[in-house]
């Protein structure tokens, strides 16, 4: 499989409307618990993930794609609440499925129902790709 030649995502989320497309972005996202971090002083939540490239996508029948390391940083963030989520299970691997944002908040959902909560006093967010993307022949699928 060829590398594809675009160039890695560097995406800011100021409202609802560019949170969606850095939703989509992150769609199948893996996630290491042990990746996700608060920085209360800083009022900074991030996360490390290797992020399906659907950008980049040929589709289902191409023998797969690539995926990236990326960043997804928020600021502003006033507490973090996590459901289906322990920290001490820092080697769990999550699959970000999509990101909402609601009044003052933030929701990133995982499979397997876990969710975590941002408060935010406003939405201020980052995604961005560092690296070498990585061929993978595993192209994520949901059921309808």
């Amino acid at each position: 499989m060829s590398a594809v030649t675009t160039k890695p995502l560097k995406l800011r989320a100021e409202d609802a409307d560019d949170l969606a497309i850095l939703s989509a972005a992150l769609q199948d996202a893996a996630v290491p618990i042990a990746d996700m971090r608060y920085f209360p002083e800083d009022k900074r939540f991030m996360l490390a993930a290797s992020r399906y490239r659907w950008e980049a996508d040929r589709g289902a029948n191409a023998g797969g794609g690539e995926r990236i390391a990326s960043a997804l940083i928020f600021d502003h963030v006033t507490r973090v609440r996590r459901r289906g989520i322990e920290q001490a299970d820092g080697e769990r691997i999550l699959a970000l499925l999509a990101l909402e944002t609601g009044q003052g908040t933030v929701d990133l959902h995982f499979s397997g129902d876990a969710t975590i909560r941002l408060e935010i006093a406003k939405l201020a967010c980052r995604l961005d790709d560092f690296g070498e993307s990585w061929p993978t022949i595993f192209r994520p699928a949901h059921k309808d």
